[in-house]
C-alpha cells in the first residue's frame, strides 16, 4: 500500500490512508485522476450512442436480423449483472485494479467487436464489452467519492450528467462520420485511444486502498445467485419489450419467475454472508432505502421519454436515425444544465433534499406536458416540454450519488454506489418495457380507424379487414420511407396523405397516453424522496458513526492522559484535533 504525507499521524482522530485515499494528493493530481475517470465513464456512454444509430447497418451486413435484439440485450445483461459485483470487489481489493480490469475488458470487447465477421461474434464480443462496462460507472463514481469529501463532491458529481450529454451529442455524429468515411468497424476502434489514455493516468496516479482483513471473504454464493436472479429478470423484460403480447407473454412470466426464485435464494445467502455482495444492512438506513426507491422510479419514469420521443421523430417527422438523436437536444441541454447546477447548489448550501424534490416535481411537470403530444404539436412547444423534463432528470444524475455516499460508512462506499447504479439501470429497463407494453395496448385498431376517419380517409379504406401489409407493429419500427408504409405505394393521392395523417394522429395519441405511466412512476419517486433524511454533508471521509466513535475514543484517551498526568503530578494539555 502506498503511503502519503501526513498519513502516519498518531492519535485516535488522525485519519489514515485507508480512511481517506486522497490524503497527500495535490489538487492537480486529483483533477488528473478525475479527468481519467470521466474518460472511462465517457467510453461507456459514447459506446451506447455511437453504436445505436449504426446497429441496423451492422446487423444487415452480418445477416443477423433474426438475433438483432441480442446485440443490445447481451450488453445490457452483462453490464447490469456485474455492477454490484464490481462495486463490492472495489471495496475489498481497491478501486484501481478493478477499474483497470473493467476498462481493459471493455477495450478488448471493443477491438473484437470491430473484427466481427459474423453475427454470433458480434453478440459474444458485445457481451465482453458489457462485462467491462459494468465497472465503469459505479467505480468511477466511487473514486470521486474517494477523492472528495461529501461536502466537496457536489462540485464534481454534476459532471456525470455532462459526460452523458457530450456522449449523446457526439456519438451519432462520430458514428455516422466513421461509418460513411471508413466502415462500421471503425466505431468500435475509436474507444481504444481514449481508453489507453484513461488507463495510463489511472495506473500512474490513482492510489489503491484495499482492506487486507477482508479480501479473503468474497461471497461467491452471493455472486452466483445474484447473477442467476438478475439475468432471467432482465431477459424477461426484454422479451416483454419486443413481444407483441407485452406483459401477457408467457415467456415473460416464465423468465421473471425463475429470476425471482434465485433472487429469494440470494437474499437468504446474503443474510448469512460475512461480506455480502449487496450488504442488506444498508437498507435499514432510511436515506439509503429512500434513494434506491426514488432512483428506480425516476429512471422508470423518464425511460418512456427516452424510447418514445425518437419514435415520434422517426415516424411523424420522418427524420433519419441520426437526426432523431439531435432532436432531443433540448432535453439533453436541460439535463446537463440541471446536473451541473444541482451539484453546485448542494456543494454551496449543504442541502440536497429540496434539490431532489424540485427536480422530481419538474420531471412530473415535463412528462405531464408531453402526454399532450400530438402529430401537429409545434416543435418549439415540444422543445420547451423536453427542456423542463431534462431539468427534472439532471439532479437524479448528480445528487443521489452524493446522498448515498454521505449516508453510508466509507468502507461500504463502493457497494452503495454500485447499488445505486444497479437500481438506476434496472429501473430504466423495466420502465422501457412497461411503456412499450402500455403503448401496444393503446395503439389499437379502434383508435387507428377513429383517427383515419378524422383525417378524412374514405370509408372503403376504413374497414374491419385492414389493407394488405397494413401492420401497426411494423409501422412503429420504421420511418415513412418504407417498411410498414409500403402498402401505401398502391394508394393514390390524396388518400395516401390522409392515411398517413390518420396514422400519425393515432400514433401520437397512443404515445401521449403511454407517457402517463412515466408521470405516475415519477410521482412515486417524489413520494419516496420525501423519506430522505437530510444528513449534514461530512467534511471528512468517515461516516457520522465513525466520527462519533473516533470522538469517543479521543475523549477517552484524553481522560486517560489527564489521569496519568495527575498521578505524575504534572498538567497534561489535550492534543489538538486533527482537521
Amino acid at each position: 500500500m502506498e503511503s502519503f504525507p501526513d498519513s502516519t499521524q498518531t492519535g485516535p482522530s488522525a485519519p489514515s490512508v485507508a480512511d481517506d485515499p486522497a490524503l497527500g494528493l495535490s489538487i492537480r493530481a486529483k483533477m488528473e485522476i478525475l479527468g481519467a475517470v470521466l474518460l472511462g465513464m465517457f467510453l461507456s456512454a459514447l459506446d451506447q450512442t455511437i453504436v445505436g444509430p449504426v446497429l441496423p447497418k451492422i446487423v444487415s451486413d452480418l445477416h443477423g436480423s433474426d438475433v438483432y435484439t441480442w446485440a443490445v440485450t447481451i450488453y445490457l445483461l452483462t453490464s447490469t449483472v456485474t455492477v454490484p459485483i464490481y462495486g463490492k470487489l472495489s471495496d475489498l481489493y481497491g478501486r484501481k485494479p478493478i477499474l483497470m480490469i473493467g476498462i481493459t475488458l471493455f477495450l478488448a470487447g471493443s477491438a473484437l467487436s470491430g473484427l466481427s465477421a459474423e453475427m454470433w461474434q458480434l453478440v459474444l464480443f458485445r457481451g465482453i464489452q458489457g462485462l467491462g462496462a459494468g465497472a465503469l460507472f459505479p467505480i468511477a463514481l466511487a473514486i470521486i467519492g474517494d477523492l472528495f469529501t461529501p461536502a466537496e463532491r457536489g462540485k464534481y458529481q454534476g459532471l456525470f450528467g455532462l459526460v452523458f450529454g457530450v456522449a449523446f451529442l457526439a456519438g451519432p455524429a462520430i458514428g455516422g462520420f466513421l461509418t460513411d468515411t471508413f466502415s462500421w468497424h471503425a466505431i468500435f476502434y475509436v474507444n481504444l485511444p481514449i481508453g489507453a489514455v484513461a488507463l495510463a493516468v489511472i495506473w500512474r496516479l490513482l492510489p489503491n486502498i484495499k482492506h487486507t482483513e477482508r479480501v479473503g471473504r468474497i461471497d461467491f454464493a452471493g455472486v452466483i445467485t445474484l447473477t442467476l436472479g438478475l439475468v432471467p429478470v432482465l431477459v424477461g423484460f426484454t422479451v416483454a419489450e419486443n413481444s407483441a403480447q407485452g406483459f401477457t407473454d408467457p415467456w415473460f412470466w416464465g423468465w421473471v419467475a425463475i429470476g425471482l426464485v434465485f433472487l429469494a435464494i440470494f437474499v437468504w445467502v446474503e443474510r448469512r454472508s460475512p461480506e455480502p455482495v449487496i450488504p442488506l444492512r444498508l437498507f435499514r438506513n432510511r436515506t439509503f432505502s429512500a434513494s434506491m426507491l426514488a432512483i428506480f422510479f425516476a429512471t422508470f419514469g423518464f425511460g418512456a421519454v427516452i424510447i418514445f420521443l425518437p419514435l415520434y421523430f422517426l415516424i411523424v417527422q420522418g427524420v433519419s436515425y441520426t437526426q432523431s438523436g439531435y432532436q432531443l437536444l433540448p432535453f439533453m441541454f436541460g439535463l446537463i444544465l440541471a446536473s451541473i447546477a444541482s451539484g453546485q447548489i448542494v456543494a454551496r448550501t449543504g442541502r440536497y433534499k429540496p434539490v431532489i424534490l424540485v427536480g422530481l416535481a419538474l420531471l412530473i411537470v415535463g412528462m405531464a406536458l408531453m402526454t399532450q403530444l400530438r402529430a401537429d404539436t409545434d416543435s418549439i412547444v415540444l422543445a420547451a416540454w423536453m427542456f423542463v423534463a431534462g431539468l427534472g432528470v439532471g439532479p437524479t444524475f448528480a445528487v443521489f450519488t452524493i446522498i448515498v455516499q454521505n449516508a453510508v460508512d466509507f468502507k461500504d462506499l463502493g457497494a452503495a454506489t454500485s447499488d445505486l447504479t444497479l437500481f438506476r439501470q434496472i429501473g430504466t429497463t423495466v420502465g422501457i418495457a412497461a411503456a412499450f407494453s402500455l403503448f401496444r395496448l393503446n395503439f389499437t385498431w379502434d383508435l387507428i380507424r377513429e383517427q383515419l376517419a378524422a383525417a378524412g380517409v374514405p370509408a372503403p379504406f376504413i374497414s374491419a379487414t385492414p389493407p394488405p401489409g397494413f401492420d401497426p407493429g411494423a409501422i412503429t419500427n420504421v420511418s415513412n420511407s418504407g417498411g410498414g408504409f409500403d402498402f401505401l405505394n398502391a394508394i393514390p393521392e390524396p388518400t395516401r396523405s390522409q392515411i398517413i395523417d390518420g396514422l400519425h394522429r393515432a400514433l401520437t395519441i397512443a404515445i401521449g397516453n403511454s407517457i402517463w405511466l412515466g408521470v405516475i412512476a415519477s410521482g412515486i419517486a417524489l413520494v419516496a424522496a420525501f423519506g430522505l433524511r437530510e444528513i449534514p454533508l461530512r467534511r471528512t471521509q468517515q461516516s457520522a458513526a465513525a466520527n462519533h466513535a473516533a470522538g469517543e475514543a479521543k475523549a477517552e484517551a484524553e481522560a486517560d492522559a489527564r489521569a496519568a498526568g495527575r498521578e505524575a503530578g504534572r498538567p497534561v494539555q489535550p492534543r489538538p484535533a486533527a482537521d
